[in-house]
């Protein structure tokens, strides 16, 4: 190659004199870019160093650095009195392809149909964005938690590490599960020991593990509809066939799985407070879900999500308490409780599956985080687990009746509210003829956000499944003055003004 284009290539390499990065790692990305895009090929013999710093106007101590870097890595061949060449080991470069892969914008080369099922089934996940506002859903009241407290914990468990700050039980720090154990057996009816409690990365790991050793592609699964979709995500990521089954007011209409998929090998339930319109399954559906998957050997996936927040009555007794043969999964989250950042959730297994759930977290991701497990674990023992949801139940709940005496006053021909009696959000029925994109679009322009019922909807559920058409309000983590304004925004909306 001519000494003259040669120079021209190193004189137009970039460099930034004002950066942070010093001047020899730029001029060694530079000069590696140029090698691995076709620019300098191999054999090409680079100026000598004092050359180099001439044409660049940089030291030779910062071109020996970067032709140091270059060598080692293999992209530079040299010795003394004979010059510095690009290596002959340097594969002449191939150009990319014009066309991404099918079905996948932007990537060269195609996912597996396995990946290509996760990213279709999650991209329907809702994500929040933005700052906290009337009416986001499926948050807990953040300000209210004691991070003095918990930091405090986790300060104490720095200070002190010991033998468990090395890789740890896949199923979880076993002092946080004996504590769960008893605390699940007192609020949820429960019945489980330590070893049937394993730990996950928040209810959504659960999810997807328990879809993918649980069921085949091709399998059957029973989903509510509506119900949550973060759910039925990891269900299709499996290769599961989600059947939808409509939900009324006693919760999931096993009648109508039995009698249009009984062959399923898993139903996923909420019901103890069903997500979105908030019914609690009834007991005869509830012996009638258990009898159908003892008799098929199907499993079931209870899903308790925010059983924590009962505002009215007793807390009501789990689905896993009334199962005697062994087929309830029951899947429990402290997104809802603590934080969602904090990512903690658990599982209560039958034994021999709780073992063989615990190998799989360990394929996924070894064992949970250590530290925020012992740091919860303090948080129970200590006491301050239970005067925290003491406090924000009673905080929601006055926050609830905020809402529904907003709506009352304000909406009460606009919307009618279905079960209140527990949970983070209401559901809200349309009264009059409303399009639900169009109301929540009208909302983001207006500040607030109004999350469609049709969003919790299976796009191939048939008219079985139909829902009225409504809304789902987020309220305890919404301060009353932004409820206030969200009620008064969401009326002027409805009625067109």
């Amino acid at each position: 190659m001519p000494t003259s284009h040669v120079n021209s290539l190193i004189a137009a390499l970039p460099l930034d004199r004002g950066a942070a990065e010093p001047l020899f790692r730029q001029l060694y990305g530079a000069i590696k870019a140029a090698i691995l895009d076709g620019r300098m090929g191999p054999g090409m013999q680079l100026p000598p160093t004092r050359a180099f710093c001439r044409l660049l106007a940089v030291s030779r101590q910062t071109v020996l650095n970067a032709y140091a870097l270059l060598a080692a890595e293999g992209y530079l061949d040299g010795t003394v009195g004979r010059g510095t060449f690009i290596s002959p080991d340097v594969p002449l470069s191939v150009p990319p392809s014009a066309a991404p892969a099918p079905g996948t914008p932007g990537l060269l080369r195609p996912l597996s149909a396995r990946g290509q099922g996760v990213v279709t089934a999650m991209r329907q996940v809702a994500i929040h964005r933005g700052p906290l506002r009337a009416f986001r859903v499926g948050m807990p009241r953040i300000d209210h938690f004691p991070f003095d407290v918990w930091t405090r914990l986790e300060a104490r468990r720095w200070r002190r590490p010991d033998h468990q700050f090395g890789y740890s039980d896949p199923a979880g720090f076993l002092p946080l599960r004996e504590l769960l154990c008893v605390y699940l057996k007192a609020s949820r009816g429960v019945r489980c020991t330590p070893q049937q409690i394993v730990i996950t990365s928040g209810s959504q790991q659960a999810l997807f593990l328990l879809s993918t050793i649980l069921l085949a592609p091709g399998d059957a699964a029973w989903m509510e509809s509506p119900g949550y979709r973060g759910a039925s995500g990891p269900l299709r990521a499996a290769g599961a066939r989600v059947f939808p089954v409509p939900v009324d007011a006693q919760g999931l209409d096993v009648a109508y799985g039995v009698a249009h998929c009984p062959q399923a090998k898993l139903a996923y339930v909420t019901p103890s407070h069903q997500m979105p319109l908030g019914v609690s399954m009834s007991l005869p559906r509830r012996l009638a879900l258990l009898a159908w998957a003892a008799q098929h050997k199907a499993w079931l996936v209870e899903d308790d999500y925010d059983s924590e927040y009962r505002y009215t009555g007793a807390p009501l007794a789990s689905l896993q308490s009334l199962d005697r043969a062994g087929c309830v999964v029951y899947v429990g989250t402290l997104s809802k409780v603590l934080f969602p950042g904090l990512r903690l959730g658990y599982m209560v297994a039958p034994p021999a599956l709780a073992e063989a759930l615990a190998q799989a977290k360990a394929v996924m991701d070894r064992h949970t985080a250590i530290v925020p497990q012992m740091a919860l674990a303090d948080f129970i023992a200590e006491g301050h687990f239970g005067r925290h949801i003491r406090r924000t139940r009673d905080s929601n709940a006055e926050r609830r009746d905020l809402l529904l005496r907003g709506i009352a006053r304000e909406l009460d021909d606009q919307l009618a509210c279905g079960p209140a009696d527990s949970g983070l959000e209401l559901c809200a029925y349309f009264r009059g003829a409303h399009e639900e994109e169009a109301v929540a679009r009208a909302g983001l322009e207006r500040g607030i956000e109004l999350r469609p019922l049709g969003h919790y909807a299976d796009p191939q559920a048939g008219a079985a499944c139909a829902t009225p058409a409504g809304l789902l309000l987020g309220f305890a983590a919404i301060p009353p003055a932004e409820l206030a304004h969200g009620v008064q925004e969401l009326g002027r909306i409805l009625r067109g003004r």
